[in-house]
């Protein structure tokens, strides 16, 4: 009985092979975290596809469309400036996967039997985004000034001493970027999934006590799972725009120096 009541809420990031295949000594199986991958592209495609009709009254997929590229336009072009909807394509590519795969993996699809997966609870898809970004950054930043990219580690107009003081610290700081701005949605997503497995087995069990007390726990704990549900949606939103503004800010750092 214990090993059945326990709690795992480190199950639901396991990656499991749904076809095995393996390929000179490489394992290139299809995982269901392929598999949550397509469903996310497939419906990311969809979205797109459904709202861009170009009619003169937009119906609502393309005011949704339209309201979505326009709010990524808008954080492109504030943070980085003229150039910003050069580098559109791929701040509202990030934007646009984070959102929905994180709200994909936020679905009560497992009532019908299909147990969603969050892709971007792992760090292995959010730190290549991240990566990309970062390529993106230094891409630009050598191409419009060459090694006078560099300058961008030294504060202008700060005195020798301040400056060999300084430049290795924005050095190391820079490093650290793509590092971070990969961590930040993967700990969102795997924090806020851990806490829903952990409350929706308290719901279980304490209905399973058959007591009055632990119908009043399993009350309370499915009231917060709720509250808790509605959050990891707005933290999904929230972190797919922090990702976008962030990427934005680099490249504009690389582009203007600043």
């Amino acid at each position: 009985m214990a090993a059945e009541s326990k709690i795992d809420p480190m199950h639901q990031f396991t990656v499991e092979p749904l076809l095995p295949l393996n390929v000179g000594g490489y394992d290139i199986s299809f995982t269901n975290s392929s598999l949550w991958l397509l469903i996310a592209l497939v419906v990311i495609y969809g979205f797109m596809a459904m709202g861009m009709q170009r009619q003169l009254v937009p119906n609502r997929w393309q005011a949704a469309v339209e309201g979505l590229t326009g709010f990524v336009d808008d954080i492109a072009r504030q943070s980085i400036g003229p150039e910003g909807r050069r580098y559109l394509p791929w701040i509202f590519i990030a934007f646009i996967f984070i959102l929905f795969s994180n709200w994909i993996g936020a679905m009560p699809f497992a009532i019908a039997g299909a147990h969603p997966f969050t892709v971007t609870s792992q760090f292995s898809v959010t730190g290549v985004m991240s990566i990309l970004s970062f390529a993106i950054v230094l891409g630009v930043g050598f191409w419009k000034h060459g090694l006078h990219f560099f300058s961008l580690f030294v504060p202008t107009g700060a005195p020798l001493p301040v400056k060999l003081f300084v430049a290795p610290i924005e050095f190391v700081s820079f490093l650290v970027r793509p590092f971070s701005l990969g961590l930040r949605p993967f700990i969102a997503m795997f924090a806020g999934h851990v806490l829903l497995e952990v409350f929706g087995n308290f719901v279980v069990q304490a209905l399973n006590a058959g007591s009055a007390t632990g119908f009043a726990i399993s009350v309370l704990c499915f009231v917060f799972l709720i509250f808790v549900n509605a959050l990891e949606l707005l933290v999904g939103g929230i972190q797919a725009y922090v990702f976008a503004l962030l990427t934005a800010l680099y490249i504009n750092d690389a582009v203007n120096l600043h």
